[in-house]
């Protein structure tokens, strides 16, 4: 099993950067695909991006596609998501997940996956 604890959300601007960070604990971190998600209240929770074992083989979405950058340190058993360019559309509380490499087939559905944080929240302000 794997526990997974995200940080550095808040409150920012229109147009703000801010980088997420998603510390693991409890298993071999490089044998886990990794991803985020987010949700906001009264809708599902949204795909925004994934990675495998190395940044050649990420996914996201058209909404995030060219502002968020998915990444991880495998020596530091953590995963990062850096958000460019924010909207208020982007708000939300984000999730880190996790599940095993070797049963990761569909990467944007939030139930292939077996491991979640607690959240952050993400606030962007206009």
């Amino acid at each position: 099993q794997v526990q997974l604890v995200e940080s550095g959300g808040g409150l920012v601007q229109v147009g703000d950067s801010l980088r997420l960070s998603c510390a693991a604990s409890g298993d071999t971190f490089s044998t886990y695909a990794m991803a985020w998600f987010r949700q906001t209240p009264g809708k599902e929770r949204e795909f925004v991006a994934a990675i495998g074992w190395s940044t050649g083989n990420s996914y996201y979405p058209d909404s995030v596609r060219g502002r968020f950058t998915i990444s991880r340190d495998n020596s530091k058993n953590t995963q990062y998501l850096q958000m460019n360019s924010l909207k208020p559309e982007d708000s939300a509380v984000y999730y880190c997940a996790a599940v095993s490499l070797t049963t990761w087939t569909t990467p944007a559905h939030a139930g292939q996956y077996h491991y979640w944080g607690q959240g952050t929240q993400v606030t962007v302000s206009s």
